[in-house]
């Protein structure tokens, strides 16, 4: 009788014993239990979808578009040499397109101004027959120093009256320009919430404030700090503001679509066929 070997059963067990804690390390890499499960990044993807929907947010006009600048002293033409100077005007011009100026000064969303009330209420007073291809909302840095618990539901009160009045308009909203630098805290905070309540509703966002349309490099050239001037555009500012508005309305713009008809050439003829006549017969 042979006698089994006295040390293979341990070996045997050990070797078992290894691989399973073996397999459950691996396991255990893959799974990893211990590790936090991921939280969704709710703030962060609300701020990327608001500002993809204003990156991607465009408009349509027709060839010779009617347009409303509507807004406040800015608009108005405040400290241009005279009012039709101003940066509305300018604009108008360069792009000739047929444009009307509604600017008073002094006037925001929450603030009443000095030739006329806040901006929802002199919405409502606007003609309906003047229909515009586009309407451009100015401002306001007037509304830094109110109560903004309230701005959101003047602002949306406003541009609620305003789609319903001209309801095939393509309405942009230009937010306020920094009149001190640096920017004003209460500024730019106006210009987030604008920037914020435009994207909801899909409307193009222009921010001169983040596009810094006015730097300290040529502060004092395009803004009056004089008595008169009282920190209002230039002569030269409401020409710059002109030229930085054409642009940012070329960008949004969207190319007129034609008919791919119109660009197709024209089909050729299909070649004649080979024609074989019979002989007749003799």
């Amino acid at each position: 009788m042979t006698a089994a070997h006295p040390t293979r059963r341990p070996v045997v067990l050990a070797a078992a014993i290894g691989f399973l804690l073996l397999a459950a390390a691996l396991v255990l890499g893959v799974w990893r239990p211990w590790a936090p499960l991921p939280v969704p990044d709710a703030a962060g993807a609300s701020d990327r979808e608001a500002a993809s929907a204003e990156s991607t947010a465009t408009i349509a006009l027709p060839d010779d578009p009617t347009v409303l600048v509507f807004g406040d002293s800015w608009t108005y033409g405040s400290a241009a040499t005279t009012p039709t100077g101003g940066y509305a005007y300018r604009f108008g011009e360069l792009e000739g397109w047929e444009t009307v100026v509604d600017g008073v000064r002094g006037s925001g969303y929450l603030k009443p101004g000095i030739d006329g009330p806040a901006f929802g209420e002199r919405i409502a007073a606007l003609d309906p027959a003047l229909d515009p291809d586009l309407v451009i909302v100015q401002g306001s840095i007037n509304d830094r120093r109110q109560d903004l618990s309230r701005y959101a539901g003047a602002v949306n009160a406003a541009w609620d009256a305003l789609a319903e009045l001209y309801p095939d308009a393509a309405i942009v909203i230009l937010g306020p320009a920094p009149h001190i630098l640096p920017v004003e805290d209460t500024t730019a905070e106006l210009d987030r919430r604008l920037s914020a309540l435009a994207a909801d509703r899909g409307w193009p966002y222009i921010s001169p404030v983040q596009d810094e349309w006015i730097t300290a490099a040529d502060y004092l050239r395009l803004i009056d700090t004089s008595e008169r001037g009282a920190r209002h555009p230039s002569d030269a500012g409401h020409a710059h503001l002109a030229e930085r508005l054409v642009a940012a309305i070329a960008e949004i713009t969207a190319p007129v679509q034609v008919e791919a008809a119109e660009n197709q050439p024209e089909p050729a003829l299909p070649a004649a066929p080979d024609v074989y006549e019979t002989p007749s017969p003799r």
